[in-house]
């Protein structure tokens, strides 16, 4: 194992340390408990958005803390739910006087500690509702899940409800809105190679040379299948064939075309995905009318790549639009 760590054991907390280094102007880090939030918040007559997970998956969630995102992000151990203790801490001190969103992906442990965190938070008289993302159509039940995995499209609803929020949405308004883009959007992706966990020291599963994992968790968790590897436009139309078939999009839609690289993908790979994702979407009378394309939802260092489909409806559009100023995630500003 060859990575730019010290210790296994203080891998989160010294990547903490350099994000608060590396942004003094836009995030604070809060140690035990671990969680990261704006440098201007409390914001104070706003819904605050509250996500968090296991890291390794960065920049998600850290790095889309900020104006016209979150406004604080829970980092548990590497691929480990953050503690009930990181979520109520981290969900007082963005408290605005008018309610907190969570934003969680449908894994079992973020599910359940969120509650958790959220019933300790109303016992002390803060208003919390809670969305559950599961936009994966690669399975139903994984070995993290009961029900569909949330993957890519937690980001475009973090992007979204972020800059609703910002506008001064009421905590209801939020919350449907982030119902609604989890209802329109669907998610799947591929890996072409193994991650390591750093206190593992060894690739967390096997592939041959010519094998990939085809609808893959962002934990490495299996997929629904193991097959030979193909030329990127084959893969692609593997792909988007069942997210397009899941919801199902129809002509005339206009959609957002997210994708995201699992963390060891080079941006050419990405573009090339990208390019017959959109032609494939064409194809189909659907518009891409916003995209996202990079690594925002990784794996450790997976090489591999997701597929996330959000059609769009009007709000959506203004809100995706909207200025945002995170770490990883700035625009309009």
């Amino acid at each position: 194992m060859k990575k730019l760590i010290n210790d296994p054991s203080q891998v989160v907390g010294e990547a903490l340390e350099g994000m608060a280094l590396a942004h003094p102007g836009l995030i604070r880090v809060h140690r035990t408990p671990d969680f990261i939030m704006r440098a201007d918040g409390p914001v104070r007559g706003k819904v605050a958005l509250v996500s968090g997970g296991g890291s390794g998956h960065e920049p998600m969630h850290g790095g889309f803390v900020g104006r016209g995102m979150l406004d604080a992000a829970c980092p548990g151990a590497i691929f480990t739910s953050p503690t009930p203790d990181q979520m109520l801490e981290a969900t007082k001190a963005v408290d605005g006087g008018v309610g907190v969103l969570h934003i969680v992906k449908n894994y079992t442990g973020d599910v359940l500690n969120f509650e958790m965190a959220a019933d300790l938070a109303k016992e002390e008289q803060i208003n919390v509702k809670a969305v559950v993302t599961d936009d994966d159509v690669a399975v139903q039940d994984s070995l993290y899940t009961a029900g569909r995995r949330g993957v890519g499209g937690t980001v475009l609803a973090e992007k979204i409800c972020g800059a609703a929020a910002e506008t001064g949405a009421d905590l209801d308004a939020v919350t449907q809105l982030c119902r609604d883009v989890n209802a329109s959007v669907r998610s799947m992706g591929i890996a072409l190679s193994a991650c390591t966990v750093p206190h593992a020291g060894k690739p967390s599963f096997s592939l041959g040379e010519d094998e990939i994992e085809f609808g893959i968790g962002i934990h490495g968790e299996p997929g629904r299948n193991r097959m030979k590897h193909e030329r990127a436009d084959q893969l692609t139309e593997m792909l988007m064939e069942p997210i397009m078939r899941d919801l199902p999009f129809k002509r005339g839609d206009h959609a957002l075309l997210f994708v995201n690289g699992m963390g060891g993908t080079p941006l050419i790979e990405l573009y090339v995905v990208f390019r017959k994702a959109a032609s494939i979407a064409a194809q189909h009378g659907i518009t891409i009318s916003r995209s996202l394309v990079g690594s925002y939802i990784t794996s450790l260092e997976m090489a591999g790549t997701s597929i996330s489909l959000l059609r769009l409806d009007d709000r959506m559009v203004r809100y995706w639009d909207a200025p945002v100023v995170t770490p990883a995630l700035r625009w309009g500003a």
